[in-house]
């Protein structure tokens, strides 16, 4: 398995695996978004491959803090593809993010999985991530 930064080429397969993730209706702007995070220095848009088939990707923020020594990292969206999953590519596919994120002057890494998604969560758990206080959001478009 090969890891690498994402491509304008792989829109297809990033919308595919967002499918999976209930995201849905992704073509119609998702070479826009891919665009525009490949250009962003505080994004890492991964890509985990076998040969030419994505596997999965993995896409992390870096974000400074005023208050604390260190920065963090967010993971916000993170999929291997249904028939590859618990062969591993997850595994070194978030080792290589957290790899990265220690490079930048990270000191942690944090990630929102919403509690139905049972088995990302048990994957989370197995890889050392633990439960955090509340998250708050507001939907800006009511």
């Amino acid at each position: 398995m090969k890891i690498r930064m994402a491509q304008p080429k792989d829109s297809f397969a990033l919308s595919a695996l967002l499918t999976e993730l209930g995201y849905e209706n992704t073509g119609d702007f998702i070479d826009r978004r891919l665009a525009q995070l490949i250009d962003d220095q505080t994004e890492q848009l991964l890509i985990a491959e076998h040969g030419s088939t994505v596997l999965g990707f993995l896409s992390l923020h870096f974000i400074p803090q005023l208050a604390l020594a260190g920065d963090f990292a967010r993971v916000s969206y993170f999929c291997i593809a249904e028939g590859e999953r618990s062969k591993g590519a997850g595994q070194q596919l978030l080792q290589h993010a957290e790899e990265l994120a220690r490079e930048r002057g990270c000191d942690r890494v944090e990630v929102h999985c919403h509690e139905r998604r049972i088995k990302a969560n048990a994957f989370y758990a197995r890889e050392g991530y633990s439960d955090s206080p509340r998250y708050l959001i507001k939907d800006l478009n009511q």
